[in-house]
Order: C-alpha cells, then structure tokens, then sequence
C-alpha cells in the first residue's frame, strides 16, 4: 500500500491533536493537584485554628476549675464562720466545755487529723466535743466524723481518759442524714434564724468514743 500526502498530513494532524489531549490532562491533572494542595493546606490551617482554641479552652476550663475550687474552700471557711459563734454558746452553756479550738489540725507518724471545732474541759466533766461544720451534709459527712472520733485518742494522747463526743452541724441536712447520725451516736446542729441549735430528740443517747 503506498503512503500519500495526504495520509502523512493526516497523521501528522492526528498526532498534533493527540498531543493537545495529552497536554490537555497533564493540565487538568496539574490543577487537581494544586486543588487537592490547597484544600490540604486548608484543613491544616483549620486544624492548627481548631488546636489554638482547643488549648484556650483547657485553660479556660482550668482557671474555672480554679476559681470553682476557691470559691468552694471560701464557702467551707463561710460556714465554719457562721457556724462557730451559735456553737462555741452550745459548747459551753450546754456542754460544760472551757475551751474551745476552730481549725485545729495535727499531724503525727505520717498521718493527719483535720477537726473544724474542738472542745473539751478537764476535771469533772472530763469531756471533748469534736465538732464537724459542713454547708451540706451528706453520708459521707458522718463515716467522716466518725474516722476523725476513732482516731482522736491516737493524736491526742493527753485526752487519752476523756469520753469524746461527736456533733454533725450543717446549714442544710434531709432527713436521712440526719436520722442516721442519731442512730450513729452523734449529735446534730442545723441552722434556724441564721442560729445553729442542737436538734437532738430529748430521749437521744450520745456515743462516746
């Protein structure tokens, strides 16, 4: 078969249109990648913004934790405030007692015993009174009273021969705390006209420790 003219310029024609194909994709695989480059570019920026203020926010969450934590311990300290005066009247108009300590923390052979008020009065009455002060009383509050009244003697060796006495005080209590602590041995103080008074029945028996 002899090739023509006008077959060689048909191929050249052919080739020449292959090669714009040709060029065409590399273009438009070129522009894919600078696409695919700017969107990786994009969720790198985004993600670095999204760290920055992931990190604001843990400090944020932090410094309220902070705060929440202070105010909490600013609460505490409130009440044992409020709570001392109406207490310190009950120690000792009602119970005898001649000296009365707030905050009063010891620690001794590694440990440490943490009481909000302590009172006791030598001679005959030969008694301590451990008083816990809290805003809101919880179970937890009694099984706490009564660890620190079992652990008492062991801190306190000079009051090794005194009975001790426990006293729950709490701006707010239900019910159920306040039953269980009777039935535990302790006494119970809640406040009434912004005055703590004893709420003891009168047939209530107290434990000693």
């Amino acid at each position: 078969m002899t090739t023509t003219a006008d077959d060689v310029w048909r191929l050249l024609a052919e080739l020449v249109e292959a090669q714009k194909e040709t060029d065409r994709k590399f273009q438009e695989t070129d522009r894919r990648f600078q696409e695919t480059e700017r969107l990786i570019k994009e969720v790198s920026e985004q993600q670095k913004k999204t760290d920055e203020q992931m990190k604001k926010t843990d400090r944020k969450i932090k410094e309220l934790g902070k705060q929440i934590g202070g105010l909490s311990s600013k609460f505490g300290s409130f009440t044992e405030g409020l709570a001392l005066p109406s207490m310190t009247k009950i120690l000792q108009k009602k119970f005898g007692m001649n000296v009365i300590s707030p905050s009063v923390r010891v620690r001794k052979d590694g440990e440490e015993i943490e009481i909000d008020v302590l009172a006791y009065s030598n001679g005959e009455i030969n008694t301590v009174y451990i008083v816990e002060v809290k805003s809101h009383a919880k179970e937890e509050a009694i099984d706490q009273l009564k660890n620190i009244l079992g652990r008492f003697h062991h801190f306190f060796p000079e009051h090794g021969r005194k009975r001790v006495y426990g006293i729950l005080t709490a701006v707010d209590m239900s019910a159920d705390v306040r039953k269980r602590a009777l039935q535990e041995g302790l006494y119970v103080a809640r406040i009434h006209d912004d005055v703590f008074k004893l709420d003891t029945p009168k047939d209530f028996q107290p434990l000693a420790w």
